[in-house]
């Protein structure tokens, strides 16, 4: 018969068993207790200081943005975290190549047209190109070269200008010719295609027509209104041929008389499916003068090792980018919100962290914060982590990334205790959850998740750090406040943020790592991402 050990003692054995696995702790804290270093006063103290004019917007490659480095840097060495970056460093370097418009014109006979208002171009998807004159330019449809349909099909285009339409084909039935269906094909929504056949194609430059220039302008006016950085290790423009997206404007003045022509012409592709190329005699001029050279940002490591001896080689990745728009003339953009924010929420976490570990009641796994560069230029230093990991990608479970967490939308007017979450959902069901439990256990926010959705027009999935964690399959979670009248503009300030409403956004943030960091088996992905 067994000896029956006294109630008692029942609980105390239990908890022992859960709570010592693997050489864990056996000192038992609550997660809300740890959460208490997260306050408003010491965001509002980070906040002011990296949205001040002496950091200059923090453009990645400036001055203003190694200054805000260094000192997210001097917040992870007064905290104890160890350096893991290079050269004994928080700081994970990363390349780039800064590019800029010197000179950049159309002229259509003696008609002179502006950048940024009659047409656009991107300088990183272009090489430098002094003056380009011609005096023919052909019209070739919408640019394609498909086996289900081709504008290039007998049709010598070396060396000339060519003028197309943005988009693909359809027939009468509103059907693409590409994809036999009513959704487009990857012409009309991978911008490289077009690009890559006019090179292949020999041609010296393509004009695509976009009939809504300004909207275009509005939606990639973080890519246009500065310098753009490419990553080092990339030479896009060894692969796309010279282009300008133009104006409607700029297309009639070019094609002239010839435009019942251009008409019928696309009219018999949309009865016909096939292409009809038309010479237009015009003097042309395009200029396209580079600025280039190479410059070094860096990503900001902060490092909490697991306490478990197994557990600790998986990392949960937390991330907010740290990079703004800097300066333009006298204008400084100081990306309070935008994202410092975000910073100084991740600085807040890290410190939390911080305190469990050097209690002795640090997370099981290992935690990395990471602040990254390069976001406003096409989320670079996300980029580049996932592409040169400090810790294996297999072993990474989660990415939680914090981008814009400190304003009030319209829609929250009456409400400012919400959060936006995306993505929770795209890969882990079980990250969903999580996060839903966490928040109901200790901050009871409203979570919308209206941007989550597929059909959102916004698509901020793909918008942020967390997607180039997604696109290696590891489950990401997206905390965003959403967007005011103060996006991207010098007015984001810091006397415009509600640090209250940060404080608990930051310890959702907190608790769902935390959470995430401790359960005993790393979340599952569950979910396929076109399912």
């Amino acid at each position: 018969m067994k000896k029956l050990l006294p109630l008692f003692i029942l609980p105390l054995l239990l908890l022992g068993c859960s709570g010592l696995k693997r050489g864990a702790s056996s000192k038992i804290i609550d997660p809300a207790t740890l959460a208490k270093e997260i306050t408003a006063a010491d965001l509002k103290t980070h906040l002011t200081i990296l949205a001040s004019d002496e950091f200059e917007g923090r453009e990645t490659g400036t001055e203003g943005n190694k200054k805000a480095a260094n000192y997210i840097a001097g917040v992870f060495e007064e905290n104890g975290l160890p350096k893991i970056g290079a050269d004994d460093s928080y700081f994970q370097p990363v390349q780039f190549n800064w590019t800029n418009w010197e000179d950049i014109e159309i002229f259509v006979g003696n008609k002179r047209f502006k950048h940024l208002w009659n047409f656009i171009s991107f300088s990183e998807r272009n090489v430098d190109m002094p003056e380009l004159k011609a005096s023919e330019i052909t019209f070739l449809g919408y640019g394609i070269d498909d086996p289900k349909y081709n504008d290039y099909q007998d049709v010598d285009v070396k060396g000339k200008v060519v003028l197309v339409y943005k988009g693909e084909p359809m027939n009468e039935a509103g059907k693409s010719y590409l994809s036999g269906t009513t959704e487009v094909s990857a012409w009309s929504t991978d911008w490289t295609k077009k690009l890559v056949a006019a090179k292949k194609h020999g041609v010296k430059a393509i004009l695509i027509v976009e009939n809504e220039i300004q909207k275009m302008l509005a939606e990639n006016r973080r890519f246009l209104i500065g310098p753009t950085l490419t990553m080092g290790d990339k030479k896009a423009t060894d692969t796309y041929v010279n282009n300008c997206y133009i104006s409607t404007d700029i297309a009639k003045e070019i094609i002239g008389d010839r435009l019942p022509e251009v008409i019928a012409a696309r009219e018999q592709i949309k009865k016909t499916g096939k292409a009809e190329a038309i010479n237009i005699q015009q003097d042309f001029t395009l200029i396209q003068k580079k600025k280039e050279r190479s410059l070094i940002g860096e990503n900001v490591l902060g490092y909490i090792e697991g306490s478990d001896p197994v557990l600790k080689k998986e990392i949960v990745v937390i991330t907010a980018h740290y990079d703004h728009l800097g300066k333009r003339g006298d204008g400084i953009y100081n990306g309070a919100d935008d994202n410092g924010s975000g910073t100084s929420t991740l600085l807040e976490v890290a410190q939390a962290l911080a305190k469990a570990k050097s209690q002795g009641v640090g997370p099981k796994r290992s935690i990395l914060v990471m602040l990254v560069t390069g976001e406003e230029k096409g989320l670079l230093g996300s980029q580049y982590y996932t592409e040169h990991p400090i810790f294996p990608l297999e072993n990474t479970i989660v990415d939680i990334n914090v981008d814009m967490v400190g304003r009030v939308d319209e829609k929250y007017q009456d409400n400012p205790n919400y959060i936006y979450v995306i993505g929770s959902d795209r890969l882990s069901t079980e990250l969903h959850t999580i996060n839903e439990a966490m928040n109901k256990k200790y901050t009871n926010l409203t979570l919308d998740y209206t941007y989550n959705a597929e059909s959102d027009p916004n698509r901020y999935y793909y918008r942020s750090d967390h997607y180039n964690f997604a696109e290696k399959g590891i489950p990401a979670i997206f905390y965003f406040n959403g967007t005011h009248k103060d996006y991207h503009r010098t007015s984001d300030t810091v006397d415009k943020i509600n640090f209250e409403k940060m404080e608990i956004i930051a310890k959702l943030v907190f608790h769902t790592a935390w959470e995430l960091a401790n359960r005993e088996k790393r979340i599952v992905v569950d979910v396929t991402p076109d399912s």
